[in-house]
């Protein structure tokens, strides 16, 4: 298996990008990972990286983006924090990996059975915890108000929550909303299924 040149991931579409997420999750499902050779990746990545996708996850130790999509190294700028929310500095790491270092793609990508949703739907407060779980509150009152009493609330909560944070990267970025409009990337949305290690594109 390569690993990602300038030129190979220039030439990346947006959509392809989407593309090699869905197929690398599809191996990962099916034990079928790309053979690699993470020591020469540590050489051939060591002048230079040219990730093709910026994913936004939760620090959930079961969900490492790099895995579940079978990526190796350089190929993902992976950022990680509780609930999958978004702050300023992750915004501004958004526009670095895309408009400075090239990546194609941003995902936000929630799961099922998330601690901090869980966590802002029981209303916990606990230090700094307080101010993270609050910004899933919006999500929260939106399921509640569209709530028709079918299925899962927490899980109908964090697909909620990866729509409103995907939205909001375009209204917090106009660098971002100006690459998006150019089609330079795309931005797109997904749950991971901590049972059965297969992500819904959404």
């Amino acid at each position: 298996m390569y690993t990602l040149t300038k030129e190979i991931r220039d030439a990346l579409t947006p959509q392809k990008a989407v593309q090699i997420l869905k197929d690398g999750n599809a191996r990962f499902v099916n034990n079928l990972k790309i053979n690699r050779n993470l020591f020469t990746q540590v050489n051939e990545t060591s002048g230079a990286q040219h990730p093709f996708a910026f994913i936004l996850s939760c620090i959930d130790s079961r969900t490492s983006a790099e895995l579940i999509f079978d990526q190796g190294l350089g190929d993902i700028f992976s950022c990680r924090i509780a609930g999958n929310i978004l702050n300023e500095d992750i915004v501004g790491s958004m526009e670095f990996a895309c408009k400075v270092a090239g990546a194609k793609l941003i995902m936000v990508l929630g799961h099922s059975e998330c601690g901090a949703i869980k966590g802002a739907c029981a209303g916990v407060e606990m230090g700094s915890l307080t101010g993270l779980l609050n910004k899933i509150k919006p999500a929260i009152e939106e399921v509640k108000s569209n709530n028709s009493g079918e299925g899962n609330f927490i899980e109908k909560v964090a697909e909620t929550n990866v729509e409103q944070v995907s939205k909001e990267i375009l209204v917090r970025s106009s660098i971002l909303r100006d690459m998006l409009n150019n089609n330079e990337i795309t931005i797109v949305s997904g749950i991971y299924s901590v049972s059965t290690g297969e992500v819904n594109f959404y």
